[in-house]
C-alpha cells in the first residue's frame, strides 16, 4: 500500500490516480481531451484511434450504426431487424433502408416479419403520398408474390 499526501485535500491516503485520493480523485471533474477527429476534422472530445465517437462508430460499427439510424422510426426490435432483407425490395438499393409496415402500427399492425418490407427512403415516401401509394403497394405486392411462391 503506497500513502501519498493528496495535493487537492493535503490528506495523506493511499494513491488512486492521478496523484490524488480516491476521494480527491472522484469529485474531480477531468476535462475530455479534445482532438481533431481524423474522419471528420472538428475538434471533438476524443473516443478511441483518433475518432470521436460519431466517426469511430460510423468506422468501427457499421452495422451497428446502420441499426441504430433505421430502428429508431420503425421500433422494430434488433433481432427482427437482423432478419431482415437490408435493400429496398423493390429497386435494390441498399446504401439507406426504411422498414415500412404493410399494416400500420395505428391499425393494428405489428413487427412480424410477414408485417413488414424493407424499402429505400424514396419508394417509402411514395408509399405515404397519395398520389403515389396503390401503384407503389401493386408493386410491393406483386414482387412478394413471386418472393412467396
Amino acid at each position: 500500500m503506497r500513502l501519498i499526501k493528496c495535493p487537492r485535500c493535503g490528506k495523506e491516503d493511499e494513491h488512486h490516480a492521478k496523484g490524488l485520493c480516491f476521494n480527491c480523485y472522484r469529485k474531480v471533474k477531468w476535462k475530455p481531451i479534445t482532438i481533431t477527429c481524423m474522419d471528420c476534422k472538428k475538434e471533438k472530445p476524443h473516443h478511441a484511434k483518433g475518432y470521436c465517437r460519431y466517426c469511430y462508430n460510423k468506422r468501427f460499427y457499421t452495422e451497428y450504426s446502420r441499426l441504430a439510424s433505421r430502428k429508431q422510426g420503425s421500433g422494430v426490435t434488433p433481432e427482427v431487424f437482423v432478419q431482415l432483407d437490408k435493400k429496398c425490395l423493390i429497386c435494390g438499393f441498399d446504401k439507406i433502408i426504411d422498414v415500412h409496415h404493410l399494416v400500420a402500427k395505428s391499425k393494428g399492425g405489428t413487427h412480424d416479419l410477414s408485417n413488414l418490407v424493407v424499402l429505400c427512403p424514396n419508394h417509402h415516401k411514395m408509399v405515404h403520398h397519395g398520389d403515389y401509394r396503390e401503384e407503389v403497394l401493386a408493386i410491393i405486392k406483386e414482387k412478394l408474390e413471386t418472393t412467396h411462391n
